[in-house]
């Protein structure tokens, strides 16, 4: 049984092992070990745990996940959606995802989220999608990476698809 709850600044050292973890195999598909999850550094977290909503998902007294929301006007920016591989599959992501919505939504009037990933990242694709997410555009930022740019509109109050 997971929860998912508010990260704080001291969540930063365990959600930064979480998110590597997470990479690592996006690092693999795409053939750069220094993708930004990578190398960012504990104190980015914390300074991202500071300025927007951030979320963990914990099983007992790990931190087996985590997502990122920054409010930009009425938009939701969703970023650095992470869960621990062993725990991969079992609904952690999707769960956090659909908190963040929940509670942006609380915290502000949000018109839609918006988020990018990269073109080869099939099961993130499909996560995104399944949670009302749509292609708004494609953006080469190498020869080994295009991010796929996505956008979902916010539901009315109530009326939640998560």
């Amino acid at each position: 049984m997971t929860r998912i709850e508010r990260a704080g600044p001291d969540d930063a050292g365990e959600i930064l092992t979480v998110q590597r973890a997470a990479y690592v195999t996006e690092a693999q598909l795409y053939g750069d070990p220094f993708i930004p999850p990578l190398v960012e550094s504990v104190q980015q977290i914390r300074h991202a745990a500071d300025a927007g909503l951030m979320l963990k998902a914990s099983a007992g007294s790990r931190i087996v996940g985590s997502v990122r929301g920054l409010l930009s006007g009425t938009t939701c920016l969703v970023g650095r959606l992470v869960v621990v591989p062993d725990m991969q599959g079992r609904g952690i992501g999707g769960g956090l995802l659909g908190a963040l919505h929940e509670r942006a939504a609380e915290a502000a009037e949000i018109a839609a989220f918006d988020l990018f990933t990269g073109h080869l990242s099939e099961t993130s694709l499909r996560l995104y999608r399944r949670h009302g997410y749509r292609e708004t555009g494609r953006e080469r930022v190498h020869d080994h990476l295009t991010l796929v740019h996505m956008r979902r509109r916010a539901e009315p109050a109530g009326e939640g698809r998560s």
